[in-house]
Parts: structure tokens; C-alpha cells; sequence
């Protein structure tokens, strides 16, 4: 792709844009784990094949359901560039069986065979992804997302820290009790989940206690209006959002409803590949908002296979310094010894869109 090509896109998504690949069939691969709240964890990863290489991507719906059928004849045999195969992707129908239960489940799925086209690309061309941005990875810092005590993981390893979900249970002593660890970096109050079982419903008593308890913790996802977000008044400098974020349009219409028209810019912003569907949307978005001299972290979403090393390595190539939920695979489930320190120490790269770290 030639320079006046590009032009057409953000600088970042020019450099991959016009990766070739060929797609001579692809395959899926099913993953699932019982999780201790009794929510069946199940993703699908697409296996993209040509040339005699393979590229990877997790496709992360919530819901066990939309796993099953899959689509398995999708017209994605041929030749492309990148940015070709996203618009064919574009063009096609990603839930043909029936409608997924939540539409944004539509840009997890967009994202599996983005993510497995970029691998593939990359391993065609003989190239690790952060070669292909002109970028090199760094040691990732971590923090480790949970709903259970963090008491056990502070035993296994003292400096871990968190990014924890306020939820009803959550009273002024035990808030004063867990800030007490020192551990906490983010807090996400999840006011924009409904129907789901990590709903939270805005409470102001609990938002003003928990900004109080907790004055160097991050503020993620509070509610945008009514009582609760008027309990937060003074703290804006705190907010980051996650839930509703799909595209670089989206942190301006959200920062605009946080701020109610102040001219405040957002100091912190989760990223979460999956959210945007595109690796155009995605760094467009990341591009836009470090110019705009916002603090980015990476999100998880419970990842069981290569799309928490997808994670990672965006972590490692654009955002290494934040409180980052890309925590290991080693650390879904119960405390336990032996797992991965914080920072996370990347290993030389190898062609592809991947991340491996010492261990």
C-alpha cells in the first residue's frame, strides 16, 4: 500500500492495511470452563488457513448459546489485503442461524476473524505485529480482575494489583478494609450492564463511599445521570469508560454526557479489542485518544484461549504502564502459587499477532 493509500487511514492502521493474505478454509475451535458462580464460560476461536500457516482469533459472546451453531460456509476463501478482507467481513451476516441475544455480540464475533486475518497476515509476511507498526513491546503491568476476596492472592503474591467490581454487598467497612490493602487501581461500578449477572444498579451511597474509601482508584463505568453521578461531582478526573465504548465516536459522546458539556477531556479509557469489532475501529480509537492525552489500560473478557495473548501484546505495544486487566490465563479460578509477577516480560517476538513472556 502506497503512501497516498494510506492517507485513507489513521497512521497505525495504514502499516497493517495492506497486509496480504490468502484464506484457503478456515476451522473452529470450541472452549469452555465452568466458572465458580455457575456461569459456563464458552468461546469460539476461528482458525484461518492458507499457504501453509494458520491465523487465530477468540470470539468472546457472553452467551453460550450464540456459540452454537456456528457459522461454518462463510464466502472467505481467496486473496486480500487486510483492510479487503475487513470489508467483506463488513458485508456479511456473522449470526446467520438467528439474531445473537445482544447486538453488540456482533463486533465479538467481527473481531475473532479480524484478529485470526491479522494473524494470519502477519505469519504469511513472515512478521511479528509489533515489526509491522514499528513498535516495540514492553514489560506489561497487570492487574488482576475478580469478584471473590483478593485476601488469597495477596498471600500468594503481596505487590498483585486489582480491578475490582463495588458491588451491593460492598459496606463502608468493608470498603475501608480492602482499601486498607492498598491494591486497588480501578473500580468499575457497571452502570451500563442490564440483564446480565454482573448487573449493578447506580446507588450514590455507595459511589460516594467508595470515591472516599478509595481516592487513587480509578472510576470505571459509573452512571452518566441522576443521583449517583451527582455523588461523584468533583471526581470527573477519576472516570473511565468501558461498556460503551465501540469506537473514538463513542468516548466523545460519552465524555460529552459525563462532563454534561464541560469542556473536560477524559483522562482514562479501558480498551477492549473485542468491543470494536475492526482493527481499523480499534486503532483509530487508541490513536485518537493518546493524542488526546488520555491514560489507556487494556480490558479482558474472560479470554480462555489466544485472544488474552491478543490483549497482552496491544498492551505491550501502546499502553505497557497501565493498570492493564490482561492478567494471565493462570490466574482464572482460585488462588494459587506458581503464577506469573506483574510486570510481564515479553520474550523475543515471533511473527504473528502474539505475545509470549517469561515466566
Amino acid at each position: 500500500m502506497d503512501s497516498s493509500q494510506r492517507k485513507r487511514f489513521g497512521h497505525s492502521y495504514g502499516l497493517v492495511a495492506g497486509l496480504r493474505l490468502q484464506i484457503d478454509s478456515y476451522e473452529l475451535e470450541r472452549k469452555e470452563l465452568d466458572v465458580s458462580s455457575g456461569f459456563l464460560r464458552v468461546t469460539t476461536t476461528v482458525v484461518l488457513r492458507g499457504g501453509g500457516y494458520e491465523g487465530r482469533g477468540e470470539d468472546v459472546t457472553y452467551a453460550a448459546e450464540d456459540h452454537d451453531p456456528y457459522p461454518q460456509a462463510l464466502p472467505l476463501s481467496g486473496d486480500w489485503t487486510l483492510h479487503g478482507f475487513s470489508e467483506r467481513l463488513g458485508g456479511l451476516d456473522l449470526f446467520p442461524h438467528r439474531p445473537p441475544q445482544e447486538e453488540f455480540f456482533r463486533n465479538y464475533r467481527r473481531w475473532a476473524f479480524e484478529s485470526a486475518a491479522l494473524d494470519l497476515a502477519l505469519r504469511q509476511q513472515g512478521q511479528p505485529l509489533g515489526a509491522a507498526l514499528g513498535r516495540e513491546e514492553s514489560p506489561v503491568r497487570f492487574a488482576v480482575s475478580t469478584r471473590l476476596d483478593i485476601t488469597p492472592w495477596l498471600a500468594v503474591d503481596p505487590a498483585l494489583e486489582f480491578k475490582l467490581d463495588p458491588t451491593p454487598e460492598w459496606d463502608a467497612e468493608m470498603m475501608t478494609r480492602i482499601a486498607a490493602t492498598g491494591r486497588v487501581r480501578v473500580l468499575d461500578f457497571k452502570a451500563f450492564y442490564e440483564g446480565s449477572p454482573v448487573d449493578n444498579p447506580p446507588d450514590p451511597v455507595q459511589y460516594r463511599t467508595a470515591a472516599a474509601a478509595f481516592p487513587g482508584a480509578i472510576l470505571e463505568d459509573p452512571a452518566l445521570s441522576g443521583l449517583a453521578r451527582e455523588a461523584l461531582d468533583g471526581e470527573e478526573a477519576r472516570f473511565s469508560f468501558d461498556a460503551p465504548i465501540h469506537s473514538w465516536a463513542d468516548v466523545e459522546a460519552v465524555a460529552a454526557r459525563a462532563f454534561a458539556g464541560r469542556p473536560l477531556a477524559l483522562r482514562h479509557l479501558n480498551i477492549k479489542p473485542s468491543r470494536f469489532g475492526s482493527v481499523s475501529a480499534l486503532l483509530d480509537c487508541v490513536e485518537r485518544a493518546q493524542a488526546a492525552g488520555t491514560e489507556l489500560y487494556g480490558g479482558g473478557q474472560f479470554e480462555l484461549g489466544v485472544g488474552r495473548d491478543h490483549i497482552q501484546a496491544l498492551a505491550s505495544l501502546f499502553y505497557p504502564d497501565g493498570p492493564n486487566d490482561v492478567a494471565p490465563r493462570d490466574f482464572h479460578g482460585d488462588a494459587r502459587a506458581g503464577v506469573p509477577r506483574s510486570p510481564l516480560v515479553p520474550l523475543a517476538p515471533a511473527p504473528g499477532f502474539g505475545f509470549a513472556f517469561r515466566r
